[in-house]
């Protein structure tokens, strides 16, 4: 079990983070409107790799997989890419030279006026992304927030899979 969730954690997280990297490329050239719609289907295209681990595995073990051995495999195929996802970001975040968050929140309060958010609201929407902008500044809390960004979508991922693959008739493996 540990060579498969190895391989295709480190592949599903290569994946994540190439993605990642091209999307923040075409983000800062302002080509990329709907950049979080972009970053979860991203996640998703490099979480398939949990659905093809889970078959690996299941295909290596005579055909039969439970939905808690499926869930287990498929969880740390997660784990590994979200690992592998939060240290390119961090590696991003770090060579860029940029200020993310004041990027960020410019960004944000920008498209708030342009719906006609009343002043207070904009006032109010500033002091908490400013409070928010000195937490992002602690190694820990960013790398935690990046965490929690992919984590979820990893369990569902999981969750489907292992629900998906415990019957045997769906993809069955070929004889050798």
């Amino acid at each position: 079990m540990t060579r498969i969730v190895l391989i295709f954690g480190l592949i599903s997280g290569a994946v994540s983070a190439v993605l990642m990297w091209i999307m923040l490329a075409a983000m800062k050239n302002n080509t990329v409107e709907h950049g979080m719609l972009l970053g979860y289907a991203s996640m998703i295209i490099s979480l398939s790799m949990v659905f093809f681990g889970v078959k690996s595995y299941r295909d290596n073990n005579g055909g039969r997989i439970s939905f808690f051995k499926g869930m287990q495999v498929g969880i740390l195929i997660s784990l590994i890419c979200s690992l592998c996802y939060a240290l390119s970001w961090e590696v991003y975040y770090r060579s860029s030279g940029s200020d993310f968050m004041a990027q960020y929140s410019a960004q944000y309060i920008q498209k708030m006026k342009e719906k006609g958010a009343s002043d207070k609201e904009i006032a109010d929407t500033q002091k908490q992304m400013d409070d928010m902008g000195e937490m992002y500044k602690n190694f820990f809390v960013r790398f935690a927030m990046t965490l929690m960004e992919i984590v979820p979508v990893g369990l569902i991922v999981s969750i489907i899979s292992a629900a998906l693959l415990r019957r045997r008739e769906l993809l069955p493996a070929q004889p050798a």
